[in-house]
């Protein structure tokens, strides 16, 4: 038995001292992302709620425990998170996405950047784009690896397989799209132009640059004009935001309203849920459009 005893306590310490990297991320896209990538590691968790957007997002003191409590803080940076930048910005804990570089990230319009909510000139939304968001996975294995060396060839091989399933929902999103490229709508925001860019699809304007500045009356004539020629084909609005402006641009047409739901609010947080988002964003698409 006095053999056993400092095994035992052997047993415990180290199992102890291999204790699993606290991660959390900004909002929920984030989170699925980082969910493949740690699969086998940790469960990241979220700041936002499911339903929330970080446009309009505000800390509370649940958040602020989660932010002091975590290991690693993934976020894309204070332009788009500007609820949390306070606390994370600078803070050696933190990976910050935007900051990334060789990623050929996407830039705005120059009608960004007026509303009092600056994105600057690079577009925050790389999650909507397949091949910008395996980019950024790859930094963030890279940077996870460096903060836990004795989990990198998990984080790796989660990095391999993550990649390749990007490729397949990829494949299936192109030939899902195909029957609709030439087909011209407007979005509620101008969020999806990463998604637009790589299957090619045909945006033909948006109702507002942010959700929080309201659109004005110059955008909404131009909108009810083009759709009064037959030039649109769909409106789409958006989950988190109900605009009656939307029903109003529409009322008296028979344009039909989509939704698309950037952020994924209804998607379940578990391994292969980023793909079904966006396999869930071309059905979206194609239900209103075909």
């Amino acid at each position: 038995m006095p053999r056993i005893l400092p095994l035992i306590a052997s047993f415990i310490f180290a199992s102890g001292s291999a204790q699993a990297l606290e991660v959390l991320t900004s909002f929920k896209p984030i989170q699925l992302i980082t969910l493949e990538l740690t699969k086998g590691v940790t469960t990241p968790d979220v700041l936002m709620e499911s339903n929330a957007s970080p446009h309009d997002y505000a800390m509370r003191p649940s958040d602020a425990k989660k932010v002091q409590d975590a290991d690693v803080i993934i976020w894309w940076g204070h332009e788009l998170e500007t609820f949390m930048a306070r606390m994370v910005e600078g803070n050696e804990r933190a990976i910050t996405i935007s900051e990334f570089e060789n990623i050929n990230f996407r830039e705005f319009a120059d009608d960004h950047g007026h509303d009092g909510h600056d994105h600057g000139s690079t577009d925050p939304h790389f999650w909507l784009g397949l091949s910008t968001t395996q980019a950024v996975a790859k930094e963030i294995v890279n940077r996870l690896a460096e903060r836990d060396p004795a989990n990198q060839s998990v984080y790796m091989a989660n990095y391999d397989a993550f990649a390749e399933g990007l490729e397949q929902a990829r494949t299936e999103i192109i030939g899902k799209l195909a029957p609709i490229k030439d087909k011209g709508y407007f979005v509620f925001h101008d969020a999806y132009g990463y998604f637009e860019e790589e299957f090619g699809l045909n945006n033909i304007g948006h109702f507002t640059v942010s959700p929080v500045r309201k659109p004005g009356a110059k955008t909404l004539i131009h909108i009810r004009t083009t759709l009064n020629e037959g030039q649109g084909k769909c409106v789409f609005s958006e989950p988190q935001f109900t605009p009656a402006v939307v029903k109003s641009v529409t009322r008296g047409t028979d344009v039909p309203v989509g939704v698309l739901d950037p952020v994924a609010s209804s998607i379940e947080v578990k391994s292969g849920g980023y793909f079904h988002f966006t396999r869930q964003l071309a059905t979206s698409f194609t239900d209103c459009l075909l």
